[in-house]
């Protein structure tokens, strides 16, 4: 049996300033290389033998602290991973969009087949992940440790398979920094 851990990146500059980071690539606040840190202690006795990530900055930078001291590991970056492209919406404040736009902002943040201007929906975020999510089941070996790095909207179809979420679940949840999911497979 294989397992598989799954985490979220750690603080960017994008989250402070609470704006849709999308395809921007900021890098780790100080309290974001410490949350790295945290989960690199929290997974220090796992022996993970692959690692994947999205090629964004912020999650192969979060990847790299928490695999300090892992020797070996063979790490791949895969597009298919990346953040929710947010379109028009990317680098601009939540707050201030969803005082403008009170109606669309709930479909555009959280809806499942509904994307902002110009950008993904979840479901298209769902449709690029789920063959990276099988490809990586596929090809894993008895005593496979594996180890994703990505955004939250990436996780949401990942966390949606393993945990027989709806459409409406994997929406509305929010992936918090710092969490470890652990699946086997």
């Amino acid at each position: 049996m294989a397992r598989i851990f799954i985490i979220r990146h750690a603080q960017s500059s994008d989250n402070i300033e609470d704006v849709f980071s999308g395809h921007r690539d900021p890098d780790l606040t100080e309290s974001g290389i410490e949350e790295a840190r945290e989960i690199k202690r929290k997974l220090k006795d796992a022996k993970i033998t692959k690692a994947y990530t999205s090629p964004q900055l912020r999650c192969k930078h979060t990847l790299e602290i928490v695999l300090e001291g892992h020797l070996d590991v063979e790490i791949i970056a895969d597009p298919r991973i990346r953040e929710r492209d947010y379109g028009d919406l990317t680098g601009k404040n939540k707050k201030k969009i969803a005082e403008l736009y009170p109606k669309e902002y709930p479909g555009w943040h959280r809806g499942y087949d509904t994307p902002p201007p110009n950008g993904e929906s979840i479901k298209d975020v769902e449709e690029r992940v789920m063959p990276f999510l099988k490809e990586v089941i596929q090809n894993v070996r008895q005593n496979d440790v594996i180890l994703i790095c990505a955004s939250g909207n990436s996780i949401r179809p990942m966390r949606k398979y393993f945990e027989n979420m709806t459409n409406m679940q994997m929406a509305s949840y929010e992936n918090i920094r710092g969490l470890i999911f652990e699946y086997e497979a």
